[in-house]
C-alpha cells in the first residue's frame, strides 16, 4: 500500500520557500472538521525578512518598463490556468463549497490577473497629465509606486481575496510583504509557487501565512514599510494597524470595491516633473 505524499506549506520569501525562523505552525481543519495542513506560522523575524527582500527587489522592479509588468502578471495567468484544478481542489477542501462554486473563484482570480496586466501600461497614460505652464518649460504629472506595501488578504476566501489585494499593488510597480487568509491560507502558497515559477523577480512577492492579529501591528509599526492595504483586517486590528502607522506616516487604505483602477492609483505618488523647452 502506498503512503501519500503529503504537502508541506511553508512561508515564500525572497524567491525561496522557508519554514518559519520560529519553527511555529498551525492547524488548518477542512470544512467537516477534518485536518488538512500544518501551515508555517509567521513570525515578526520573518515579517521582517520580507520587507527586506521587497526593499531590495524594489528599485528593479519599479524601472521594468510597465509594458514588461504586464507581460508577467498575463504570464501568472497562463501558469494559473494550467494548474487550475489543483487550486479547486485545495479550495473545495478548505472552504467546502461546491466544485462549481471554487472553478468560478479560480477562474475569477486568473481573469484578474488578465484585467490588471492590461492596466500596467494604461494608468500612467490615463491619470497622468500634460499641464499648462507660463514659461519656457514642459510640466508633466505622472503616477510612480510608492514603495513597499504591506497588504492584508480577506479572511472570506482562499484564492479570489488575495489576487484582488495582490495584482494592483504590484501592477503599480510596488513590491509587496501579503499576509494570507488565516483560515484558508493553502491557496496563498499554491499560489506563491506559480509566481516562483514565472518571470516574476524574486522579493517582489511576498507571502506569509500565520495569525493576523499577530502580524498586523508588526506590519504597521515596521518603519520601512510604505502602506498598507488593511481590507482583510477586523476594524479592531485596522485601527492599531493605523495606529502603529501613524509614526512614519505610511499611507493606509482598506476597499470596498474588490476590483478597480482605483486599487493601483491607491499605492501610487503623483510626481511632477518640470523640463525646460530646447532651444
Amino acid at each position: 500500500m502506498r503512503i501519500d505524499v503529503k504537502k508541506t506549506y511553508k512561508l515564500y520569501i525572497g524567491g525561496a520557500f522557508p519554514r518559519s525562523e520560529s519553527g511555529r505552525c498551525y492547524e488548518i481543519l477542512g470544512a467537516k472538521g477534518k485536518f488538512i495542513a500544518n501551515p508555517a506560522q509567521a513570525s515578526r523575524k520573518d515579517l521582517r525578512d520580507a520587507v527586506v527582500a521587497a526593499r531590495s527587489a524594489f528599485p528593479g522592479w519599479s524601472s521594468a518598463t510597465a509594458f514588461n509588468r504586464g507581460q508577467i502578471l498575463y504570464r501568472i495567468a497562463e501558469i494559473m490556468e494550467g494548474r487550475s484544478s489543483q487550486f479547486v481542489d485545495e479550495i473545495v477542501a478548505v472552504e467546502g463549497c461546491t466544485p462549481t462554486a471554487a472553478q468560478k473563484q479560480v477562474r475569477e482570480a486568473i481573469d484578474l490577473w488578465v484585467w490588471y496586466s492590461g492596466w500596467c501600461d494604461k494608468i500612467g497614460s490615463i491619470y497622468g497629465s500634460t499641464n499648462q505652464v507660463s514659461g519656457a518649460f514642459y510640466n508633466f504629472t505622472i503616477p510612480e509606486p510608492v514603495g513597499v506595501v504591506g497588504a492584508f488578504a480577506p479572511q472570506k476566501s482562499s484564492l479570489l481575496g488575495l489576487v484582488q489585494t495582490l495584482a494592483p499593488i504590484i501592477a503599480a510597480g510596488n513590491t509587496s510583504v501579503c499576509v494570507a487568509s488565516e483560515k484558508f491560507p493553502l491557496s496563498a502558497i499554491t499560489l506563491s509557487e506559480v509566481l516562483a515559477t514565472s518571470d516574476l523577480p524574486a522579493g517582489v512577492v511576498n507571502l506569509l501565512t500565520g495569525i493576523t492579529s499577530e502580524l498586523a501591528p508588526w506590519m504597521g509599526a515596521h518603519m520601512d514599510v510604505d502602506a498598507i492595504d488593511t481590507t482583510g483586517l477586523s476594524a479592531t486590528q485596522d485601527k492599531e494597524a493605523r495606529i502603529a502607522g501613524a509614526e512614519n506616516l505610511k499611507r493606509i487604505s482598506a476597499f470596498k470595491s474588490d476590483v478597480s483602477p482605483q486599487r493601483i492609483l491607491a499605492f501610487m505618488e503623483h510626481k511632477t516633473v518640470w523640463h525646460p523647452i530646447g532651444l
